[in-house]
């Protein structure tokens, strides 16, 4: 099984399990804020270290997947985007707030651009490759839209908090 099937179901346990074993309320606010947490840290920071292990350690391998011609030096760079968004991803471990934000913006840009990518190869290229319109392309279209709805649910109950 692919890991990007195995990620989305890890994040929704460890999630869960949190707030099983956290000894505080789980207020809506609490369960928006550990569950946006751990999709930041799996979803993204996980995921994208993943990706830039097969981007950067198993490029041609990737490439095919993808349908993309192998031993392009771009491929690198990706891997390396990749790494970039996976670092800030897992340190929204600690960091919090406006960090969230651009964690979800920086993801949300380079997946949503990913997909755009994508179809268009599509598009324009019949490339019809399971890594390039198969469920790789609805994660970049999924996850990012997830990550959104939960940072803005997040950031209204917060201010709904501090009203109180």
């Amino acid at each position: 099984m692919e890991i990007m099937y195995v990620l989305p179901v890890l994040a929704v346990l460890v999630s869960f399990s949190h707030l099983f074993i956290s000894k505080k309320p789980r207020t809506k606010d609490r369960v928006v804020e550990i569950f946006l947490m751990y999709f930041l840290v799996i979803l993204v920071g996980l995921s994208s270290i993943w990706a830039f292990m097969g981007h950067a350690f198993a490029s041609a391998e990737v490439a095919a997947y993808i349908g993309w011609p192998a031993g392009s030096p771009f491929q690198f760079e990706v891997a390396c985007a990749n790494l970039a968004i996976g670092v800030i991803g897992i340190m929204c471990l600690k960091f919090r707030d406006n960090f969230w934000t651009a964690t979800v913006t920086a993801f949300t840009i380079f997946y949503w651009g990913a997909a755009y990518g994508h179809v268009m190869d599509m598009i324009q290229h019949g490339n019809h490759a399971p890594g390039n319109v198969g469920a790789p392309i609805y994660f970049d279209i999924i996850l990012p839209t997830i990550l959104i709805v939960l940072l803005v649910a997040h950031k209204i109950l917060e201010k709904n908090n501090q009203k109180q």
